[in-house]
């Protein structure tokens, strides 16, 4: 069974930056797209940032000049570099795989938590 998991969330200063990354347990084939989630407490999970497998990016309209994902050296692996952060960037963070056909369900990371707080 294939795995994504989750690394670098922690606790960061306003105005700070931090980088998450996701790897996949396994090698996927067919996928269309990489990218994140995240989910704030009391809020519904919210999308933040995509690139598919030809390599254009696609941002959330809050993250947008301050995030930039890229695809990884390794297969199957992506990244989110967040710069400026806000207290509102506080969340649950999941790393989302979108294969290339439609019939096959997405992969899903466990989360990993970002605190944005001083």
């Amino acid at each position: 069974q294939v795995q994504l998991v989750e690394s670098g969330g922690g606790l960061v200063q306003p105005g700070g930056s931090m980088t998450l990354s996701c790897a996949a347990s396994q090698s996927i084939f067919g996928l269309n797209a990489m990218g994140w989630y995240r989910q704030a407490p009391g809020k519904q999970r919210e999308f933040v940032a995509s690139i598919t497998s030809g390599g254009t990016a696609v941002y959330a309209d809050p993250v947008s000049g301050r995030f930039t994902i890229s695809r990884g050296s390794a297969k199957d692996t992506v990244s989110l570099q967040m710069n400026s952060l806000k207290p509102d960037d506080t969340a649950v963070y999941y790393c989302n795989f979108r294969p290339l056909r439609v019939d096959r369900v997405d992969y899903w990371g466990q989360g990993t938590q970002v605190t944005v707080s001083s």
